[in-house]
């Protein structure tokens, strides 16, 4: 074993060794999080060994529609994102603010975040197999969200998280990254990065080392050199997926086309069939909206406030005096659209999607981003041509 590791090194190690890297993270003070088959999905959730991992299954994709299966092969990674994304750990869906009981003639006052009531800092994590297309989710969450810098709760998160990203060399039905910009390679931000390389029997991962501590984790396991035809047959696998894509966006022009679909017909079309529940918010892994909420005990000796989840396709999202400010279905899901992949450049500088199809598989009536973006593409190109045409024909 070669135990020269550092950042920028590239290395090979034997699918045995994942428990070896597991007992790595493990000693180095991590509870591990990763992909694992539970209640007929592939979620996220803490992971004991290496053995927790979904071998042996892949998932079947569609708009509305979701099954796991199982493969030909025995690869961990060989399934596209599932239901969950990592924002569920750091930016959590209920937590609590503070508390405050009377006690004295006076209030005593708390501040915990989570359901247990318990303030004592946030685990150490290390999240196990992260998708190209979430660890740029995760950029984006940390850029709107304060990741890395302050004291905020999230920040104090973020911190403590350690990512091993992989490579995607199989995308599902549904995933159009490449098209985003934001894989099918892992980008910048990981600590470790894995390859899965399953050929017959022999089943190894190639592993990019990103950080310090990406290489003190890989230093106490099993590995070698991983050889110039290990490495190109690799990268080649990764880059083939990015043309096996199962959807994809237009490659240009987005923000102008929101910008210009304000009035478009489509937007009526979609709200016929949009049931407007906020799963494709829910499972999006950059929507970053809650709200809070004032609760007391029936005594009326102790108050708690909470952050939740929240979504733009509730009326009470937009409600002011009066009533919501988007009452129809056709004007919350334009403001979804549109904030997503246009003005999300204006507050942020980047889109807010990444592609990863989450939101056309848990929409319950299967309604595809991708297909409504090309049908307000096609109707923006026909006004054109008749704007054009009118010109022409005028005196």
């Amino acid at each position: 074993m070669d135990n020269a590791v550092e950042p920028g090194s590239v290395r090979l190690i034997e699918a045995a060794a994942l428990d070896r890297l597991f007992k790595s993270l493990h000693d180095a003070g991590y509870l591990v999080i990763g992909p694992t088959v539970a209640d007929g999905a592939i979620v996220l959730d803490e992971l004991a060994a290496a053995s927790d991992l979904p071998f042996g299954w892949g998932v079947q994709l569609e708009p509305g529609g979701y099954r796991i299966r199982r493969r030909q092969d025995t690869a961990a990674f060989g399934h596209s994102a599932g239901p969950g994304s990592w924002k569920q750990f750091l930016h959590p869906p209920r937590e609590k603010l503070w508390s405050a009981r009377l006690a004295g003639g006076g209030f005593e006052t708390g501040q915990a975040g989570g359901d247990s009531g318990q303030d004592a800092g946030p685990p150490r994590l290390a999240f196990f197999g992260v998708r190209p297309c979430d660890l740029r989710a995760i950029q984006i969450q940390d850029q709107v969200l304060g990741g890395g810098q302050g004291n905020s709760r999230y920040a104090a998160r973020r911190s403590s998280v350690l990512i091993v990203a992989v490579n995607c060399t199989e995308p599902g039905q549904t995933c159009f990254c490449t098209s985003m910009g934001t894989g099918p390679a892992a980008g910048p931000g990981y600590d470790l990065a894995l390859t899965e390389l399953v050929s017959g029997e022999k089943h190894t991962f190639l592993i990019d080392v990103g950080t310090e501590a990406g290489a003190s984790v890989l230093a106490g396991v099993p590995h070698g050199d991983a050889g110039a035809a290990t490495i190109d047959r690799a990268r080649s696998a990764v880059a083939d997926a990015s043309q096996q894509m199962g959807r994809s966006m237009p490659a240009a022009g987005l923000r102008e086309l929101m910008a210009g679909s304000y009035d478009a017909a489509r937007w009526d079309d979609v709200a016929s069939r949009c049931l407007t529940c906020g799963n494709c918010t829910l499972a999006c892994p950059t929507c970053f909206c809650t709200s809070v909420e004032d609760v007391t005990d029936l005594s009326g000796d102790h108050a708690e406030r909470w952050q939740h989840w929240a979504s733009c396709f509730d009326l009470d999202f937009s409600y002011l005096h009066g009533g919501p400010v988007r009452a129809s279905a056709s004007s919350r899901y334009r403001q979804w659209l549109t904030h997503k992949l246009g003005t999300w450049h204006d507050q942020f500088g980047s889109s807010g999607c990444v592609g990863c199809g989450r939101c056309i598989v848990w929409c319950p009536v299967g309604i595809d981003i991708t297909e409504e973006v090309a049908a307000l593409q096609a109707e923006a190109q026909e006004a054109k041509a008749q704007d054009a045409e009118a010109q022409d024909g005028a005196p």
